[in-house]
């Protein structure tokens, strides 16, 4: 594997839908979900209209082969993702590949997403459901639960807190 990341541009739309698919968790034993969840508006808000203010990621590359992202998207107080903490901290979303899962690039690309946002933002949210064995990856980087809304776990990653 050649690992490298760059930017996500306007084109890495389609490629992002995939990678929402993606991230959606599915416990083991459970069919996937249908695609037609994409259209859903909860989820559907992750990506659509992708590049406006306060949206920022990578994608991940192996060689010139895009194989995850991990973006960030800021919500006002009115239109909000499901871990929605303030319209000053982003949330973080990401996805790999089902073949470049479990080789310890999802931490590699959430410590380089951590120490860019560092000094441009407060901190950093996501939604995790309960059971994920990416819980356990998100608290070993310093995110503490916030809230739970049925399921799923509202986390934070505040960096005041982080260096107390």
């Amino acid at each position: 594997m050649k690992i490298n990341f760059r930017s996500i541009l306007t084109l890495d739309e389609s490629f992002l839908w995939e990678m929402l698919y993606l991230a959606l968790y599915v416990p083991p034993g459970q069919p996937l979900f249908p695609r037609e969840i994409l259209q859903e508006p909860d989820i559907a808000c992750y990506v659509q209209g992708w590049g406006r203010p306060g949206d920022w990621g990578l994608i991940t590359c192996d060689g010139e082969t895009s194989v995850g992202a991990i973006w960030l998207r800021q919500w006002s107080s009115e239109e909000k993702g499901y871990g929605y903490v303030s319209p000053v901290i982003p949330e973080l979303s990401i996805a790999l590949l089902p073949e470049y899962r479990n080789k310890g690039l999802g931490t590699c690309m959430l410590k380089k997403v951590i120490s860019m946002a560092q000094g441009r933002y407060p901190g950093l949210s996501l939604s995790v459901v309960e059971t994920s064995p990416a819980r356990r990856l998100y608290e070993r980087l310093g995110f503490q639960k916030v809230g739970q809304i049925l399921d799923s776990l509202i986390m934070l990653l505040d960096w005041k807190k982080k260096e107390s």
